[in-house]
């Protein structure tokens, strides 16, 4: 099942395919996403939105709490039984939260299913052993260790060869490109993976 989670940051511009996905609505997205998609359920403390948002929400959480509003959209869609997400709006604004939104990624990497945050720049997902690339063509693409030291195997259609193993602390995985609609890269561990979606 396919599910879109909305957030509070940078206001998405794009189009979004709503068509046979589950919808929710972080607290103040609702401003800027009110009247672009269908919203199924909105989801948070709200206390960051001066309205009542539609539909009403099933449940208002505390501001004081453990969790970010994200965090809970998430839990609430695995739970749900979406296997394939996307997340909007969870660029720009507070570099804190971006940082926290790439743990969401991870997360819901972590329970099985395919995630992508999606920022007005790039595309940005999680992938462990052959990560296809060839729907990127033309494309820049940066490849960073997420969650420990990324052993790389071996790669086809890049620009660049990378190399053996990129651990923290290092930048060797910015900008390469996709040359081919045959690239893939190939790891152990798992790969944090950003896709600049302007040209090259």
């Amino acid at each position: 099942m396919r599910g879109v989670i909305l957030l509070n940051g940078e206001p998405y511009l794009g189009a979004i395919d709503c068509k046979n996905a589950l919808v929710y609505c972080c607290d103040g997205a609702y401003r800027w996403a009110k009247n672009k998609v269908r919203i199924d359920k909105n989801i948070g403390d709200f206390d960051s939105l001066d309205e009542t948002p539609y539909p009403l929400p099933e449940e208002v959480y505390p501001a004081e709490k453990d969790f970010t509003d994200g965090e809970i959209a998430l839990k609430k869609m695995l739970e749900a039984g979406a296997d394939e997400i996307e997340i909007y709006g969870g660029g720009g604004g507070r570099e804190d939260h971006f940082i926290g939104n790439l743990q969401l990624v991870y997360k819901a990497f972590e329970s099985g299913a395919k995630c992508a945050l999606i920022t007005q720049n790039s595309r940005i997902f999680a992938g462990t052993s052959r990560i296809f690339l060839g729907n990127y063509a033309k494309k820049t693409i940066s490849v960073l260790p997420f969650g420990g030291t990324l052993h790389i195997i071996n790669s086809k259609g890049l620009k660049y060869e990378y190399p053996d193993s990129i651990s923290y602390g290092e930048c060797r995985g910015i900008s390469n490109i996709v040359e081919t609609e045959e690239a893939y890269l190939t790891v152990e561990d798992v790969a944090l993976i950003f896709i600049n979606l302007g040209e090259v």
